[in-house]
């Protein structure tokens, strides 16, 4: 685990002025998602005089020149310390001004990306993402309020919360992972995979809600440990060079990926097959397949004609994984993901 301190319980958001004031900031810059403008502008009343400036612009992969933008508004607040509110785009960005700065961070996460309590950062230029690790890219405090995940829609909820589990499953077939990290992952399948359906059947539900946000803290912190294999390399690559919506991209990938590695990892394919309660693979694609938005990735915009490309690109360079990877054998996990047919 990355954070100094985790604040966690319903209405757990009214803790922020305290936190700010411990760490005796003066100028907080909110950074925040629009999703999330109701809440932002409560913590900015609440934070009184503190209060310096909202940036409310966050996006996707993190684009520098983005970054570039809310630094400027950071240097002519003075800010000296950042709270984040909202989703991975809005703690990304989070994390690449800190870096820039040195200042402070309390990230508020209203979605299940896991960013807040990670040492990573994504950062996208000229149409290709570079991720690094840095123990200083992590936010001192997070904050989980399961109250603020009540107005995320159904759509988001799914694929933000498979999102989450793609940070547990490639935990678990990390070869390096330590036992504490595989049992993270593990309670957190375990977590997701029970509390996601509870929560998709009645979003209102906050003792789900709550269940299925430390399952994804859980998850995060899977990722912070443990090494990122083809699942997350796909994302990347995929998202920082086609612009596809981060969430939905790991969603509709992660059974993919699932039905490609297990069987070169049989420990994790055991371990997930106890959570699941049978084939993981086949419950991850039946919550997938639950998705009222796209399901493909031709649904979501990539073009059949790039699927060699990216995976020349993955197999030239790959990630730590299980089973090997080729620009035949990812081409042919693309195309099976373009079409949306799960390949046995």
């Amino acid at each position: 685990m990355y954070a100094g301190r985790v604040l966690q319980g319903a209405g757990a958001r009214a803790l922020v002025p305290d936190e700010i004031e411990r760490l005796g900031a003066q100028r907080v810059l909110l950074v925040a998602a629009p999703s999330s403008a109701e809440g932002t502008q409560d913590l900015a009343t609440a934070l009184g005089e503190r209060y310096a400036a909202t940036f409310g612009r966050p996006a996707q992969h993190s684009p520098v020149e983005v970054t570039a933008e809310a630094l400027a508004v950071a240097r002519e607040v003075r800010a000296d310390a950042i709270v984040a509110i909202g989703g991975g785009s809005a703690i990304g960005l989070s994390k690449a001004l800190a870096i820039r700065t040195g200042m402070p961070q309390v990230a508020v996460p209203t979605t299940y990306a896991g960013s807040e309590v990670t040492p990573v950062l994504g950062e996208t230029e000229n149409g290709v993402k570079t991720t690094r690790r840095d123990p200083a890219f992590a936010p001192g405090t997070v904050v989980y309020d399961p109250e603020l995940t009540l107005s995320m829609p159904r759509g988001l909820t799914l694929t933000s919360a498979l999102n989450a589990l793609a940070h547990a499953v490639e935990a678990l077939w990390d070869t390096e992972a330590s036992a504490a990290t595989r049992a993270y992952a593990v309670e957190a399948a375990d977590g997701i995979l029970s509390a996601l359906p509870v929560v998709l059947g009645r979003l209102s539900d906050v003792a789900a809600r709550a269940r299925l946000q430390e399952a994804a803290w859980l998850a995060g912190a899977c990722l912070a440990q443990a090494r990122m294999g083809l699942h997350h390399q796909l994302a990347h690559v995929l998202g920082g060079t086609f612009g596809l919506p981060h969430a939905e991209l790991h969603a509709l990938l992660l059974p993919h990926v699932m039905r490609f590695n297990l069987v070169a990892a049989t420990d994790a394919a055991a371990r997930l097959a106890r959570v699941a309660d049978g084939d993981p693979t086949h419950a991850v694609a039946a919550l997938a397949a639950m998705h009222e938005g796209p399901t493909t990735l031709g649904a979501l915009g990539l073009p059949r004609a790039a699927l060699r490309e990216v995976a020349e690109r993955v197999a030239a360079s790959p990630y730590p994984n299980p089973r090997p990877v080729t620009a035949d054998a990812v081409e042919g996990l693309l195309l099976a993901a373009w079409r949306g047919e799960l390949v046995r």
